[in-house]
């Protein structure tokens, strides 16, 4: 299983630099950053500071969306990288979140994100697209090669991913739950005609190395409330029974609002409804054997890649821990 981390592209911008390098050091596989530029920096920019300085981690946003940037556009930014850099770039993507919301936009619709992932990942390795009428390609960047992991959450856009996308990303850590929900893209992917085991698997949450629960738990706890934005928008589609694990809906039903200037931040006082018991169950606290533990779990899921959150008070003690005692073990 590969160990990848999620960082905030906070400024310094450097700083989000130097937790990339270490991370590389420490042995982590991939570095992804959160895309919302107006609550942070422009991650694109900050990726190419990190490959220049970094030799080995592969680097993309968890997760951008199609709403914010032409889908050419952001296919461009990939694909110069990959030139740059020797295709160490990665896409997730999903319909939009905080990017979309603090602008006063909605997320886009699961067509819109279909056919965005197509012509990111065609333009993205070099291939012919169609658009608009128009047949594009990159003449510039045959070499490029980009994979497109799609984060989702809902029915509908679970078969998505299975039909379309090269991986799938579930942003909790839950095993009963990233059982549902493999289960959900495998079962898309074969109906489509595609292999279910070509499709990849990443599971991200957040991970604190520790021993106080809970203050690991108050740090946290914030990723119950990012969690609870995308449920509480399938819950207004398809109700609260069945759609998705009730796990899932039944949390949410103490939710008053979120403000997204707290979006992905430790101490985030619009996730007070958000339970220990959630908590717990999406991210991986506690001590080593712990962590080891729930990766084990999700390893025998099928999942290939843990993607560890890092937005909390311990950010490069827990980047050391799982490089001595983690990644050694599940690698």
């Amino acid at each position: 299983m590969d160990i990848g981390v999620v960082l905030q592209c906070d400024p310094p911008a450097m700083g989000v630099v130097e937790l990339a390098k270490r991370a590389e050091a420490a042995g982590f596989s991939h570095v992804w950053t959160f895309d919302s530029h107006v609550l942070w920096q422009e991650p694109f920019v900050i990726y190419s500071k990190i490959l220049a300085d970094t030799q080995r981690v592969v680097v993309g946003p968890m997760v951008t969306n199609p709403g914010t940037r032409d889908w050419t556009v952001t296919a461009s930014l990939f694909a110069t990288l990959n030139e740059m850099y020797g295709n160490r770039t990665i896409c997730g993507i999903g319909r939009g979140d905080s990017a979309v919301r603090v602008l006063g936009a909605r997320p886009t619709t699961l067509a819109e994100l279909r056919e965005c992932v197509q012509v990111i990942r065609e333009l993205g390795n070099g291939r012919p697209v169609r658009l608009r009428e128009r047949d594009l390609q990159f003449a510039w960047a045959p070499d490029s090669r980009l994979e497109v992991w799609v984060a989702a959450y809902g029915p509908k856009a679970l078969a998505l991913t299975g039909e379309v996308g090269d991986g799938y990303i579930l942003q909790l850590a839950d095993p009963d739950i990233a059982a549902w929900m493999i289960k959900a893209v495998r079962a898309a992917a074969e109906q489509a005609g595609r292999d279910p085991a070509a499709i990849k698997f990443c599971v991200a949450a957040p991970a604190y190395v520790g021993d106080d629960l809970a203050h690991q738990r108050d740090q946290t706890r914030w990723f119950g409330g990012m969690v609870g934005n995308h449920v509480a928008d399938i819950v207004a589609r398809y109700g609260a029974q069945g759609a998705v694990p009730a796990v899932l809906t039944d949390y949410i039903k103490g939710r008053t609002g979120y403000d997204y200037a707290q979006h992905g931040r430790a101490g985030n006082v619009h996730t007070d409804f958000v339970p220990d018991e959630v908590v717990d169950r999406f991210c991986i606290l506690g001590p080593v054997e712990q962590h080891l533990k729930r990766l084990a779990e999700l390893k025998e899921l099928g999942v290939d890649q843990f993607a560890l959150y890092l937005q909390h008070d311990a950010k490069e003690s827990t980047l050391a821990a799982y490089g001595e005692h983690v990644i050694p073990v599940v690698s």
